[in-house]
């Protein structure tokens, strides 16, 4: 009863209330509450200090900001986001802070789209010589292992393959080091009106997770850019729970040396030994790999599982692929 109160009188203030809203919709930093509340930085610390120690919201590190989210973990979630279910979003200040943040969100959707746009007639190109995206994305569906609850996109750019696997798991995570597809990514999981996404920056060789916290790993055209994709899919592997399956697409041996040159490729595909090597070395199971020929590239799924726990002399226990 008495941590109950303390929830509630945490909650009980206007701007408090206003940042729980906020928080209901996007991670945000101190400057984004200061510039959405109109209030200055030491009075919106303040708040969020309050709310953090209340366990209404949590902080994280995203490079060198901070962002706040509604507290995820623990017996308070439910109760949280429940709390901030019942807010009326028609209240005066919640929604024209509402209107404040979908302007900020805006502005940095715009950046991100030049940012993409820059790139766009690159990427076009690249993609027309690979098989359709959406072939690819319907067998990376197919292959979550069964019962799979939380899973993790590694290098998800723009998040689109968090919009088609989000709906299938109960919570999606996205990782990437640049600060311009992070904000494209989140504009478009907010678009789509996910609410089971997190978007986080990182680093692929060094993840900002627990090991054992995914039931899947997904890694959709990274390695191809990775200057070690042995150590990147060692990372995959430490944090994917007993059971659990790393999936990893990406291009088979080819000549297309210009792909370096004008896309920063540091390697031109993959053998399909050379993954499954990797897979083993970082102590996962490698399954027979799929192949997906294109007009000149030809794309592969390779696929690691980790070995689920069991008792002394009980056989082992793969989870394989099937449609969800």
């Amino acid at each position: 009863m008495d941590h109950l109160l303390s929830l509630l009188r945490a909650a009980a203030e206007d701007t408090r209330l206003r940042i729980l809203a906020l928080a209901a919709r996007e991670d945000l930093t101190v400057s984004d509450y200061v510039h959405v509340l109109g209030q200055s930085q030491p009075r919106v610390s303040r708040h969020l200090k309050l709310v953090v120690e209340a366990g209404l919201l949590e902080r994280f590190r995203e490079g060198q900001f901070t962002r706040f989210r509604l507290v995820t973990s623990g017996d308070d979630a439910a109760l949280v986001r429940e709390f901030v279910r019942r807010l009326d979003p028609k209240h005066a200040r919640i929604s024209a802070d509402r209107a404040r943040l979908d302007a900020l969100q805006q502005r940095r959707q715009n950046a991100a789209a030049r940012f993409f746009r820059d790139n766009a007639q690159r990427w076009d190109e690249l993609r027309a010589l690979h098989v359709a995206d959406r072939e690819i994305e319907r067998a990376l569906a197919h292959h979550l292992p069964l019962g799979a609850r939380r899973l993790l996109d590694i290098g998800t750019g723009t998040g689109r393959l968090l919009e088609v696997l989000a709906p299938k798991v109960e919570q999606a995570v996205g990782v990437d080091q640049s600060r311009e597809m992070l904000a494209l990514a989140r504009a478009n999981l907010a678009r789509a009106g996910l609410d089971n996404v997190e978007i986080r920056q990182g680093d692929m060789y060094a993840l900002p997770f627990e090991a054992d916290s995914f039931d899947v790993v997904t890694i959709h055209h990274v390695l191809h850019y990775a200057d070690d994709p042995s150590a990147a899919l060692a990372e995959a592997a430490r944090v994917v729970r007993p059971g659990g399956t790393v999936l990893v697409v990406d291009f088979s041996p080819h000549d297309m040396v210009e792909l370096k040159r004008e896309h920063a490729h540091v390697h031109l595909g993959f053998a399909d030994n050379q993954v499954q090597g990797w897979l083993k070395s970082a102590g996962l199971a490698a399954l027979e790999p799929i192949h997906f020929p294109g007009r000149r590239l030809m794309t592969g799924i390779w696929r690691g599982e980790r070995e689920s726990v069991r008792r002394p002399g009980q056989a082992p226990v793969l989870s394989h692929g099937v449609s969800r």
